[in-house]
């Protein structure tokens, strides 16, 4: 069946329909990973998004029920060269195709990606439009223009939990797929906030010797600190940090009084809290094979990430220092707090997909709660 995807910007590329029939808008992005796929459409960080794999050949390892991120696929589209029907994994269960029908997600196979990528390069993330019923492009530009920007936009609140809830499942490992970890080997109790978690996140705090439970966006502070926990983590999530004013004044709370870590937009909150200012990038970092250094030993690390929003630094040189910086374009990675028992990072250290060179900061963050217990 016949797709088109227009641009914002009047750019239009034709292809072939694969998935879900129908339309679908959002922001269009591209993500340089070569592997993880099923990661990325479960990954809730890509709500009000349109993914756009730069890897040639997409579907070949189908989809299995254990890659996860999620319970359901938020991203809004998805966009790849060459899409493999005939697929070839031990664990997958169905094809590619058949999930995103299942999910009512759809996409365009069949187009130039690596035209597509540069133009978003040259003039920037924005939004789109895939549509299997109309083809006219004076019409389909005049729909994508009517969406609002990703700037300014609150769209963590669309993908919390609705009320707190205990993960005790930790890392898979050949052979025994997620195990279940023994209470006794969980020494530190986490309050997790829900802005849109992936799963592998809470499987490395449980690994590395967590009690975890995950609450709401919106979860009061008060009662997050009447559960004694021994540390606050904030996760990733989509849309823009700074229109969250109840949760950034929320987390103001435990500044001082708790351990915090933070990842992806629970980094950007951070910065916001401590009294900083983001920016939105012009096309974002999003694949599995991005350099960062950290700035403390000097170690390149190959990170995953996924953020459109970058902290400013400068604008937070009163309270914290720069910790992690990527190489690709110098933007902020990481930073600690000079004086209290807080850092976050810009990058993914859960990886799935991706490397595991960032591991090592859940060790961290538990060094950091034992440390002030």
């Amino acid at each position: 069946m016949k797709a088109v995807l227009a641009l914002a910007d009047g750019r239009i590329f034709k292809g072939r329909s694969f998935g879900a029939s129908g339309e679908a808008t959002g922001e269009v992005v591209f993500n340089t990973a070569m592997t993880g796929y099923q990661e990325v459409l479960t990954d809730p960080s890509y709500k009000g998004q349109m993914v756009t794999m730069t890897y040639t050949q997409v579907g070949n390892t189908g989809i299995n029920p254990e890659d996860i991120e999620s319970n359901q696929l938020y991203l809004s589209g998805f966009i790849v060269k060459e899409y493999h029907d005939c697929y070839s994994n031990w664990r997958a269960t169905m094809s590619l195709d058949a999930y995103l029908k299942e999910n009512g997600v759809v996409g365009i196979q069949g187009l130039d990606t690596r035209a597509l990528t540069r133009h978003l390069r040259d003039k920037g993330a924005q939004n789109g439009i895939i549509s299997t019923v109309d083809f006219d492009p004076e019409s389909l530009v005049r729909k994508v223009r009517s969406i609002p920007s990703m700037a300014g936009l609150d769209l963590a609140s669309g993908v919390s939990c609705d009320k707190p809830y205990h993960w005790s499942e930790a890392l898979w490992e050949l052979g025994e797929g997620y195990r279940q970890a023994a209470s006794k080997d969980l020494k530190y109790k986490v309050v997790a906030y829900d802005f849109g978690i992936k799963f592998n996140i809470l499987r490395c705090l449980v690994s590395a010797g967590c009690d975890v439970t995950v609450v709401p966006a919106t979860f009061p502070a008060e009662e997050a600190l009447a559960m004694a926990p021994d540390g606050i983590f904030l996760s990733n999530g989509p849309g823009d940090p700074e229109p969250m004013h109840a949760v950034i004044e929320n987390i103001r709370k435990f500044v001082g009084k708790k351990p915090i870590f933070g990842i992806c937009l629970g980094h950007q909150l951070l910065g916001l809290v401590l009294g900083g200012r983001t920016v939105k990038l012009k096309f974002g970092n999003h694949g599995s094979n991005l350099p960062v250094m950290d700035l403390a030993t000097g170690k390149v690390e190959i990170t995953a990430q996924n953020h459109g929003f970058s902290v400013d630094i400068v604008s937070l040189s009163h309270a914290c220092e720069l910790a992690h910086e990527n190489l690709n374009d110098q933007t902020v990675e990481g930073m600690r707090h000079k004086e209290l028992p807080i850092f976050s990072v810009q990058h993914h250290p859960e990886a799935s997909p991706g490397p595991h060179d960032s591991h090592y900061l859940f060790g961290r963050f538990v060094e950091m709660m034992e440390t002030n217990r």
